[in-house]
């Protein structure tokens, strides 16, 4: 499974601090469709997630009946975005 989206970048600062991209919500629904076949427990997706030219490997966290990317430290720096920025994300799913 293959999804393009946008999104702001925010900080969720939590026990440990993260960057997130809430994924839109017709996207979460797609996503949930699959999740019973490839979550590997707690609800976790993992994906693939580009923006610009940088791919890194993740997973999907579910919050609030749809779902959040992290975007990696490494991402940023790579690609010189942070919290408010408006990214555009291509998100691959083995489904």
């Amino acid at each position: 499974m293959q999804l393009r989206f946008s999104g702001e970048i925010w900080f969720w600062r939590g026990p440990a601090p993260f960057h997130f991209v809430t994924v839109p919500p017709a996207e979460s629904e797609m996503i949930g469709e699959v999740a019973s076949v490839v979550t590997y427990g707690w609800g976790m997706i993992p994906a693939s997630v580009t923006i610009g030219d940088t791919t890194v490997t993740t997973a999907l966290w579910p919050k609030d009946g749809g779902y959040i990317v992290p975007i990696k430290k490494a991402l940023q720096d790579r690609e010189g975005v942070g919290v408010e920025d408006l990214v555009e994300i291509a998100l691959d799913i083995d489904a």
